[in-house]
């Protein structure tokens, strides 16, 4: 192929001027004249002393009649040696950086389309902005200023990256299913809230609910704060306005958004509806026009905005004040109350002894003197501080008790009550004993009682003082709240106190620490956020902390700044971008040290070139590395300016007119890029269209397509014909999943279904189960298994008595049966009469146990058995002695 200043545009290369850079649909970067000169001193070429028809010019004639042949062959040959060797220069380093330079052209190229896209989704956006606004602004004449706040949300909901889930830290896409926060109106995925709330009522029921889930305890939101009932956790997804479930994904509406009418209340409310289309955010104000009156109702109702109908006619207010003296000098303001009164007065104080200069506003004051008028007793003064009304009687007349609060007197109040004599009997400060001195005046004293005192975690006793408080030095184990951290108080007696250190954990972000104290439970996602900026910093995006690794940077409008790196004064304007600056194209415009003109190649100071000389691959394991290409200033080619020369007559040739050659190259695929040169050893009949050893030599690689399902590239460079079939080894996975089988590719995308499924059996048993439960005997196969269970299973009578080894699959399918014979019904007959006889029996024999229970004998007393004998006994005895007892007396 030809070096890219070699090719020009057309014609035969007749050139009268410089020639321009354009860029060439091919690959690389080609560059074509206006006509561009024939190639000087180059075989086939014109010389210069010819006209482009062929004809020799004079001065041309007449310089061929005074130069000697000898010489002017010499400087031909000369000036063509040094010219070729030039050319094969660039020739070699044109291939080596064609493919590289056409993918930096392409990305440079492609920049005006993004541009275009950029400008197609920002339109789209605009007109779903619009159509969402539409109502507002049409049928209320809203003001658009008021919707700021709004379109901030509707441009996140469009912008990548900016709709940020807080307790995931990912991206919030179209077609996921999210919630609303109504507070702060933040976006979360409807699982990840699902799961906070969850766990919210969870922790605070473990920790403050006996019961352990049965009391109703409120969830936060993650960002602001507000609380949900439990019976308000989220369970299905809607839309914005929460019309419509599941709401479809529609590319033309606002991701989440059902496309309809908004109609949520204004807040605060105002008895309208919003008239925008499902959106996310607050609502905006509302735009309906109302007829209202200022604040102190003096003006005229006007028209104004329902969001704004509290107005202040700037007049004064003229309300009495509630000091009764002056009235409201403040402009028309809201409220029924109006401010205090500003002005000062003199006033008296309660009692009336002192007068101060005071704020209207708060007349009742007192003074700090004590009031000191005679109590009605005569005896004693008041000793209240400035007070309203009468002083009251004197608080020591009446029925006054003594000390302990027993005995009641009946004194003059010149006199103290004096003490009854009874012990005083107070509850001490300790709370369980008593004072056990005589009725005293005064505090009681400390009691002193040694006591058997338990300390405060009950775990130890100790005999002191009542009055002293025991706390043992054992400290507490348990753990805090936090479940992480131990109490270490001394002598806890349980009630552990909030754990005071800090939480520490590194928060989702992966960029700041929790800063909470330390608590059960997820920590709340990261406050902070981040901008992210273009490559100037003029463009930027916010977004949630955590997120700035995975968000794209915004697409900056603004021209790139850097200075070029090339010997041109400035560089090509182009857009704000990241990475290096595309190549240089524009005219190199260096004088060239030969001939002094121009050169109109494009700027090559930062040409790409192959890097030569790398790690060659040991063997064919190792897979080809990716070519390497360095940056470095390429020289000017050699000028195209044609120059006339004199030639003599006999130099004169076939010339170059400066067409492709386009001969076909011998891969049969590729033709020859080269301008039109002269094409040695081939006959001139019959092989015009055949390359010759002067054209180019095709080193591409093959670029025909593979057959179906080969993923490897043809191992031999462009040829022609068919490829050769793959002989390399691919890894396939049996039917079983279970064995690698390496099979040629080949074989692999030839072979028909019969085949594949043969080449990827691993000819061990099927490890499947079958639904039997014993395990499939067939080979490696694809597909279900077939049920054709062959495996012995034993089959016994309903009676278990006859046993039968049938198959599997029969038993599945109720093919056989085994029913009891003659001798099971006579074995079961007699079992059941057996069953019977024995009931009986057991029957029998429980009645006999309650008989014999029934008829057991208590074993009786002395006394019982023979009290009737005794009473008769001890009755004779008595009577004998009585009479015994008489007669003797006589």
């Amino acid at each position: 192929m030809e070096a890219s200043w070699r090719q020009v545009a057309g014609g035969r290369g007749r050139a009268r001027g410089r020639a321009t850079a354009a860029p060439s649909s091919g690959n690389g970067v080609h560059l074509r004249g206006a006509g561009g000169g024939r190639e000087k001193g180059s075989v086939g070429a014109a010389g210069p002393g010819r006209s482009p028809g062929g004809a020799a010019t004079p001065a041309a004639a007449g310089s061929s009649a005074r130069r000697s042949p000898a010489g002017s062959e010499a400087s031909q040959t000369s000036v063509a040696g040094a010219e070729l060797m030039s050319q094969k220069k660039f020739e070699e380093i044109k291939k080596a950086n064609q493919a590289a330079a056409k993918k930096i052209v392409e990305e440079h190229f492609s920049s005006s389309s993004e541009e275009e896209g950029d400008e197609d989704f920002e339109g789209k956006r605009g007109k779903i902005v619009a159509n969402t606004f539409i109502t507002y602004t049409t049928q209320t004449d809203g003001d658009v200023r008021e919707l700021e706040r709004t379109k901030q949300y509707l441009n996140e909901a469009f912008q990548a990256g900016a709709m940020t889930c807080l307790i995931c830290i990912a991206s919030v896409k179209r077609n996921q299913a999210v919630w609303s926060c109504s507070g702060c109106f933040c976006i979360f995925h409807m699982p990840c809230i699902q799961k906070w709330a969850k766990d919210s009522q969870f922790l605070v029921s473990s920790l403050m609910d006996d019961d352990f889930g049965k009391r109703d305890y409120p969830w936060p939101c993650p960002k602001c704060r507000f609380e949900y009932k439990r019976s308000d956790t989220p369970s299905r997804y809607y839309c914005y306005c929460g019309k419509v479930e599941d709401p479809p994904l529609d590319p033309w509406l606002v991701p989440h958004s059902c496309g309809q009418v908004c109609e949520r209340d204004f807040k605060p409310s105002c008895g309208h509806k919003c008239l925008l289309l499902c959106h996310p955010g607050p609502c905006p104000p509302c735009p309906k026009m109302v007829t209202t009156t200022c604040y102190c109702k003096k003006a005229k109702p006007i028209p104004r905005r329902c969001s704004a109908k509290e107005w202040s006619c700037q007049l004064p207010c003229g309300r009495k004040l509630l000091c009764g003296q002056h009235k409201c000098e403040n402009p028309c303001h809201a409220g029924k109350s109006c401010p205090p009164c500003p002005r000062v007065s003199r006033q008296k104080c309660v009692c009336g002894k002192r007068v101060a200069e005071r704020s209207c506003a708060s007349p009742l004051w007192h003074c700090d003197q004590v009031c000191g008028k005679t109590l009605p007793c005569g005896n004693h003064t008041c000793e209240q501080v400035c007070h309203v009304g009468a002083c009251g009687d004197c608080p020591r007349s009446g029925k006054r008790f003594c000390p302990c609060q027993k005995s009641k007197f009946s004194l003059p109040c010149t006199e103290d009550v004096p003490t009854c004599g009874d012990s005083c009997d107070k509850v001490l400060e300790c709370g369980i004993h008593r004072c056990s001195q005589r009725c005293h005046r005064g505090p009681c004293e400390t009691c002193r009682q040694e006591v058997e005192k338990h300390c405060r975690c009950g775990k130890h006793t100790k005999r002191m003082p009542c009055h002293k408080p025991y706390l043992c030095e054992t400290k507490c184990v348990k753990m805090r709240d936090c479940q992480k951290h131990q109490c270490r108080r001394k002598c806890c007696p349980g009630n552990c106190p909030p754990c005071d250190q800090n939480c520490g954990r590194t928060l989702g972000c992966r960029n700041h620490k929790c800063p909470s104290v330390c608590h059960r439970g997820s920590c709340y996602p990261c406050p902070e956020t981040v901008d992210v900026k273009c490559n100037c910093g003029n463009t930027k995006v916010t977004v949630p902390c955590g997120r700035e690794r995975t968000t794209r940077p915004p697409k900056c409008k603004e021209q790139c700044s850097r200075p070029p790196t090339c010997h041109h004064t400035s560089q090509e304007k182009h857009r704000c971008h990241f990475g290096s600056c595309p190549p240089c194209r524009q005219p190199c415009q260096k004088v060239l040290e030969k001939c002094g003109h121009l050169c109109p190649a494009p700027c090559h100071d930062q040409a790409l070139i192959k890097q030569t000389g790398r790690h060659q691959p040991t063997g064919p394991w190792e897979q080809p590395s990716e070519p390497a290409f360095i940056q470095t200033a390429l020289p000017c080619p050699p000028c195209q300016v044609p120059i006339p020369i004199p030639l003599p007559c006999h130099a004169v040739g076939p010339y170059s007119c400066k067409r492709v050659c386009g001969r076909t190259l011998t891969c049969q695929n590729h033709v020859c890029m080269k301008e039109c040169h002269k094409v040695t050893e081939t006959d001139s009949c019959t092989d015009k269209k055949k390359a010759g050893p002067e054209c180019l030599h095709c080193e591409e690689g093959c670029s025909k397509s593979r057959p179906s399902g080969c993923p490897h590239p043809c191992v031999l460079p462009c040829h022609p014909g068919e490829c050769p079939p793959c002989v390399q080894m691919l890894r396939i996975k049996c039917h079983c999943k279970i064995t690698s089988l390496y099979v040629e590719c080949r074989k692999i995308t030839t072979a028909d279904v019969n085949e594949k499924n043969l080449l990827s059996c691993c000819k061990n048993q099927c490890p499947k189960e079958l639904p039997c439960g014993h395990r499939c005997k067939e080979m490696c196969h694809p597909g279900e298994c077939p049920f054709n269970c062959n495996q012995k299973v034993k089959l016994r009578c309903p009676c278990k008595r006859i046993k039968k080894e049938v198959q599997c699959n029969k038993v599945r399918e109720n093919q056989i049966s085994i029913e009891c014979d003659t001798t099971c019904k006579e074995m079961k007959q007699k079992a059941s009469e057996a069953e019977l006889e024995a009931f009986e029996n057991r029957l029998k024999g429980r009645r006999k146990k309650n008989r014999k229970r029934d008829e057991v004998a208590v074993e009786l007393t002395l006394w019982q058995k023979y009290k009737y004998y005794l009473f008769p006994l001890c009755a004779i005895v008595v009577v004998v002695f009585a009479w015994y007892i008489a007669h003797a007396v006589d």
